[in-house]
């Protein structure tokens, strides 16, 4: 083997041991594909909310409270609460123990079924008032007049932080059940100024009559 050849066969061996002879790796490499971009989400407008169904509202007056707030929810409606409608402030524990003397939505008026029906109700045994007995707020500074209110309304009238001093008006008994108590006498008196002094109520039980 001539010289010339010998070259030829040395610089193939070599260039065999540095490529592994694979064609591919003397080709030029094509540009790495660019990472396709994620599609933009596309927002979807909000579910409309859905309409409140609307109903007429029964005649509820005169019925027992259970039986009413039974009815109220047969109808659809279940937002249902009930206050006393004497106005002496007393919890309706037994519903069945009571009856609806007023109601805040008239009958017959169309509202959502999710409305708040309030019933207004006194004891059976009761009869009901010509109006609903408005619990008394206090004013700006001032003594509200509570002659006449249950001593629990009155209590609940003052600031929580107030100090009341309750006594039996006629025979020294303990003031217990206070929604069954009417104050008699308040000092302060009524739109006297009111500075965090203590007050002082006699009462008498709802069935008799202040000395």
């Amino acid at each position: 083997m001539n010289t010339r050849a010998l070259i030829v066969v040395l610089a193939c061996t070599a260039a065999v041991a540095l490529t592994g002879c694979d064609p591919a790796a003397t080709e030029p490499k094509p540009d790495a594909p660019t990472a396709t971009e994620p599609a933009t989400k596309t927002s979807l407008p909000p579910a409309e909310k859905e309409s409140v169904e609307k109903k007429a509202v029964p005649n509820f007056v005169g019925m027992g409270l259970q039986s009413a707030q039974d009815a109220a929810q047969t109808e659809g409606f279940f937002a249902l609460t009930s206050h006393d409608s004497a106005g002496r402030g007393r919890a309706q524990v037994f519903d069945r123990n009571w009856k609806v003397c007023s109601q805040n939505m008239a009958s017959g008026k169309s509202v959502p079924v999710d409305t708040t029906l309030d019933f207004g109700a006194v004891k059976l045994e009761e009869d009901c008032p010509a109006n609903d007995a408005k619990e008394p707020g206090a004013v700006a500074g001032k003594m509200p007049d509570l002659v006449g209110k249950s001593v629990k309304v009155a209590r609940n009238a003052l600031d929580s932080s107030t100090s009341i001093t309750v006594t039996d008006a006629t025979q020294g008994r303990m003031v217990l059940m206070e929604s069954n108590w009417q104050v008699c006498t308040q000092t302060p008196s009524p739109e006297a100024a009111l500075n965090g002094q203590p007050v002082e109520f006699t009462a008498v039980k709802f069935e008799e009559d202040c000395p």
